[in-house]
């Protein structure tokens, strides 16, 4: 039980941070927009991106991955013929062993 109201909470908690950040990243790219944004609202600008786009590739990595391991066809990159075909995108995969 305490498990899972921790996990639930953690869920809120990143779940709320990728509110805020995303909500960040706007108000940034009004200031770009508006020429107002300063010398530290453009790094913070580029790292939010940055964050944005690994977080995308992650999506698309568990989604190629599900499909995959129903059967489906899905798009996926060798290292070499002996190397398992797998979907992880630069960035996108937390590690880098195939999909059993």
């Amino acid at each position: 039980m305490r498990n899972n109201l921790m996990k639930s909470k953690e869920q809120e908690l990143y779940s709320t941070i990728g509110k805020v950040a995303t909500e960040k990243l706007q108000s940034l790219r009004s200031k770009m927009r508006d020429d107002t944004a300063t010398a530290e609202d453009r790094q913070h600008l580029a790292v939010l991106e940055e964050i944005t786009a690994l977080a995308g590739n992650r999506v698309s990595v568990t989604e190629n991955e599900t499909i995959r391991k129903k059967g489906g066809r899905v798009w996926v990159e060798r290292t070499s013929e002996s190397h398992y075909p797998h979907i992880r995108l630069h960035g996108g995969a937390l590690e880098d062993d195939p999909v059993a």
